[in-house]
């Protein structure tokens, strides 16, 4: 048996990375999944209901021809909750087939924080977390394990690795645990690219999917067909993770680097992109983006001039991408809503977007316009936020949206912190976006003009 550890139990995960090892199990493999809640937030309790089994249905088009395929998913073996279970979440580290750890924290999740104390666990990053976990397994004498973690960071195993390694540090654990930690455990960066909208949207979609599964099911999760997983290549993880496709292609790489790079700024940058200005402009769902005239120039504007040029020197083959990511935003079946994609934008548009915005801007010294505007639609939302009983929403000009993002964001803006003070922040930025000619100012001239109802696209 091979088993794996998982932290986060949300709808990527489950319909990506656990119907690939169900699908290997199908296929005479032996695997099998523990999910670790990797925050208090949120319950457990459809799991305990559907005893860990769910369905996953991936609906697209294929030769012109709608596609839905159905798949019962029940590699799940334990679903539990560390903060009340917390021998239960020692127990995984004590497992001698325990061989891979995989993660899904958002892009903010891989963080170091020098007030988590070793004795803590409920308000610790999920790194410490998990260096509580490790350190648990090295005291009984295992080997190590494979970390893959999947948060759309650069080198999102290295960046682990170097706060894991801090954590070490901070808490004066042993030298021997570093070093078993150095060489025993292998960091795997990964990349991962499959669209998930996950639980149907409306009465009507849920009848619909529960008539074509044949039950109810509270857990079940919508994708889209194409799915690709590169990992990195190290140690002996070929043994544990199989290449192919086995539902999803899985690559095993030296050069991880060019699949991040293209899937993050492409994809997911496009993404970023659009959201608020689909938002602004009434649009409920990505479909509804590409199906609208000047959202849809206005992605292809952005695309062909501002991010694709900037991701490899094989222009060609990254356009062929990018207009592979077109066809699938013309999926219309997935349903993926723009409010889930703008959950912790912030984060997002430093990671996915600024990359891009930063070699455009070394290129021609002067700031990109799509890239711009998209961030102006942005900021322009987050400039509305109001607080209401806990939760924080937007007024928008024909409907008002709740906004989730990082505590301390929502509450600036709620607070009447201005854009201008806040793109200068380098705690937010990691670095002060004053320092690009312009940005701040057509940032400004472009949320004045949204105010009288102008239009930027």
């Amino acid at each position: 048996m091979i088993k794996a550890v998982q932290f986060g139990e949300g709808n990527f995960l489950r319909t990506f990375v656990d119907l690939y090892f169900d699908t290997l199990n199908h296929e005479g493999g032996e695997y099998s999944v523990s999910i670790v809640k990797p925050i208090t937030f949120g319950s457990l309790e459809k799991f305990k209901k559907q005893n860990n089994k769910y369905h996953v249905v991936l609906r697209g088009v294929k030769d012109g021809e709608a596609v839905r395929e159905v798949y019962k998913v029940d590699v799940l073996d334990k679903v539990i909750s560390p903060f009340e279970q917390y021998d239960e979440y020692l127990a995984l580290a004590r497992d001698k087939e325990l061989k891979i750890i995989v993660s899904n924290t958002t892009e903010a999740g891989i963080a170091y924080n020098a007030n988590d104390k070793f004795d803590g666990f409920e308000n610790i990053t999920f790194p410490a977390k998990l260096t509580k976990f490790l350190y648990e397994r090295y005291n009984c004498g295992l080997d190590g394990v494979y970390m893959m973690p999947v948060e759309l960071i650069d080198n999102n195993a290295d960046e682990l690795y170097k706060c894991v390694d801090k954590y070490i540090g901070l808490w004066n654990l042993p030298e021997d645990f570093k070093k078993w930690n150095d060489e025993k455990n292998f960091y795997c960066n990964t990349l991962v690219d499959r669209i998930v909208s996950g639980y149907p949207k409306t009465a009507e979609d849920v009848a619909e999917t529960e008539k074509l599964i044949g039950e109810k099911d509270a857990l079940m999760s919508i994708g889209e067909p194409f799915g690709l997983w590169a990992v990195e290549k190290k140690g002996e993880i070929d043994k544990y993770i199989k290449e192919g496709v086995h539902n999803i292609e899985v690559v095993l790489t030296d050069n991880i680097g060019y699949y991040k790079k293209r899937k993050v700024r492409v994809l997911n940058g496009s993404h970023t992109n659009i959201v608020p200005a689909g938002l602004w402009h009434d649009a409920v769902t990505v479909y509804d983006c590409m199906t609208d005239k000047k959202l849809s120039a206005f992605l292809e504007r952005t695309l062909e001039k501002e991010i694709v040029p900037f991701v490899s020197s094989d222009i060609s083959a990254t356009k062929a991408f990018a207009d592979s990511i077109k066809g699938r935003f013309l999926n219309p079946y997935l349903n993926h809503l723009l409010i889930s994609i703008s959950l912790n934008s912030i984060s997002k548009w430093r990671a996915r977007n600024l990359p891009s915005f930063k070699d455009y801007y070394e290129k021609y010294g002067k700031i990109p316009e799509n890239l711009t505007v998209g961030f102006s639609y942005l900021m322009a939302i987050y400039s509305r936020i109001k607080e209401k009983d806990g939760k924080y929403y937007a007024a928008l000009p024909t409907r008002e949206v709740e906004i989730k993002d990082d505590k301390p964001y929502l509450e600036y803006f709620a607070g009447g912190g201005s854009v201008e003070d806040f793109m200068k922040d380098e705690k937010v930025w990691g670095e002060n976006l004053d320092a690009y000619e312009g940005f701040v100012r057509a940032v400004k001239e472009n949320i004045e003009k949204l105010g009288k109802g102008e239009e930027l696209i």
